[in-house]
């Protein structure tokens, strides 16, 4: 059987699932019975790991993941078994059974590691950061990195590039796919004004290390259910390019450290200038420099550019729905006096859309938890070890429809955008404050169309991006009203 035939033939086949999913049709379950069932009858793909492995390769499974989970949901119910090379897992999707899963994660839990970047910094011997991290170390790094906040000025920077761009067109609008302006600006809001990234003039270095996280992520889906090890005695080709990645990432963070520090010894004045996340975590002197440059360049695969993004094209979608939250927007400002830590209290539907995205275009594919002790789920025993979970579109009303203002009810253990327990996203404040503030500077000043209303899909590259560009017209409120 042809390659491009096994893809359509899972095409079709999730392609029907997903519209049952939608319509409420749920596939048969096994009924549960008063005695409990062992590990070894939970349903799945785990007795052929090899097997298993030729055939996600075969159906280019690294692409769909989040498809091909969808998919053995809809055959084998709410908890299945799977085991792809030499990665296995336990998969849930109900909230009753998420809630027992986070409550038996332990003090200092622990999720699955992304194996290359451990391999990586085992090579070439150099410190993890608090993504990778487990036990009293991760907790002690934490409990620092908690603290880190976010100057309102970083959503400023971009208004003023958007409005360059669009001056530049004589036009009075701008028409463009933002996700790489979006990336870097999420990069700037982590390294500062140092890095250049928000000018028409990228230094040649700052472009590099762009390239370099590209090609990082590019390199890691590839390698996600293959033996490391393997890959390094041979010298795969793909190892090399994924240490080439990490080495030209780590040399920028040196660079920016040694930059900062050059500013500090002259003692200027950063008032005027947003120093960074990598900035202040250095000015704060809580973690050792090895301890601050493992742990920023981990946080480069946090996704709030690519949740921006969404949140743009839905908003461009639904042009009411952007017009409602502009004028949130309007009325919070003139209710506190322009005062920002205020105005973020008064703009719910702003934040419920936001939500909405992470629900609707989530940045991760499932979340994943090594429990600490034995627990029941759907009446199965599981053993001590790791278990994932991923989000049920049944239990939202029009699953499929963007619609934040009427996602108001409880949503216990439904949607888990930054996780839930003491290792829920690093960058959860951080990033919730970003996008809020982005948003509203960008409302204020753009209105945001697009042209052709056609649907945008998911891919997955070790995160959730869109399958292709997303091109959105941006004009100024002054001359689209």
């Amino acid at each position: 059987m042809s390659r491009c035939s096994l893809r359509a033939r899972l095409a079709q086949s999730l392609s029907r699932q997903v519209r049952a999913s939608h319509t409420g049709r749920v596939p048969a379950i096994r009924s549960d019975s008063s005695a409990l069932q062992p590990f070894s009858e939970i349903p799945g793909q785990w007795k052929n790991s090899v097997a298993n492995l030729y055939m996600f390769w075969k159906i280019d499974g690294l692409k769909n993941i989040h498809r091909i989970m969808l998919h053995n949901f809809n055959m084998y119910g709410p908890i299945y078994r799977e085991k792809v090379g030499y990665y296995e897992s336990v998969n849930i999707i109900k909230p009753e059974d998420t809630a027992v899963l986070f409550k038996a994660k332990g003090h200092c839990p622990k999720r699955l590691r992304v194996e290359a970047w451990t391999s990586y910094r085992d090579y070439r011997n150099r410190k993890y950061g608090i993504l990778l991290k487990d036990g009293e170390d991760w907790k002690s790094n934490r409990i620092v990195l908690n603290k880190e906040v976010i100057s309102p000025k970083v959503g400023q920077d971009f208004v003023a590039r958007v409005y360059k761009k669009i001056e530049r067109t004589g036009q009075n609008e701008w028409t463009t796919d933002l996700s790489h302006e979006l990336f870097k600006y999420a990069l700037h809001v982590l390294y500062g004004e140092r890095l250049g990234l928000l000018l028409d003039y990228i230094d040649p270095d700052a472009q590099h290390f762009i390239d370099c996280i590209t090609l990082m992520f590019k390199t890691i889906s590839p390698m996600l259910y293959l033996l490391l090890a393997l890959l390094r005695h041979t010298g795969a080709r793909i190892w090399k390019d994924h240490v080439e990645a990490w080495d030209g990432i780590f040399n920028q963070a040196d660079r920016c450290i040694q930059s900062i520090y050059r500013q500090l010894r002259k003692n200027l004045d950063a008032g005027e200038k947003y120093p960074g996340v990598l900035a202040s975590l250095l000015m704060l002197d809580k973690l050792s420099i090895e301890d601050i440059k493992a742990s920023i360049t981990e946080l480069m695969a946090g996704g709030t550019s690519i949740t921006l993004l969404w949140t743009l094209y839905e908003l461009a979608r639904h042009a009411d729905l952007q017009e409602e939250i502009r004028a949130e927007i309007s009325a919070a400002r003139i209710a506190s006096k322009g005062d920002v830590v205020q105005m973020l209290k008064m703009v719910p539907l702003l934040k419920g859309a936001l939500k909405e995205t992470l629900r609707l275009h989530t940045v991760a594919v499932s979340l994943q938890r090594y429990i600490t002790e034995d627990i029941v789920l759907q009446n199965y025993h599981i053993p001590a070890g790791v278990t994932k979970c991923y989000r049920d579109h049944r239990i939202f009303s029009h699953p499929e429809q963007y619609r934040p203002w009427v996602r108001s009810q409880s949503h216990y253990f439904k949607s888990l955008s930054f996780c839930f327990c003491p290792r829920q996203c690093l960058g959860r404040r951080i990033a919730k404050t970003e996008m809020q503030l982005f948003l509203i500077h960008m409302l204020e000043k753009f209105r945001f169309e697009k042209q052709r209303q056609v649907e945008v899909r998911s891919t997955f590259e070790l995160i959730l991006l869109p399958e292709k560009p997303i091109m959105l017209t941006i004009k100024p409120l002054s001359a689209s009203r």
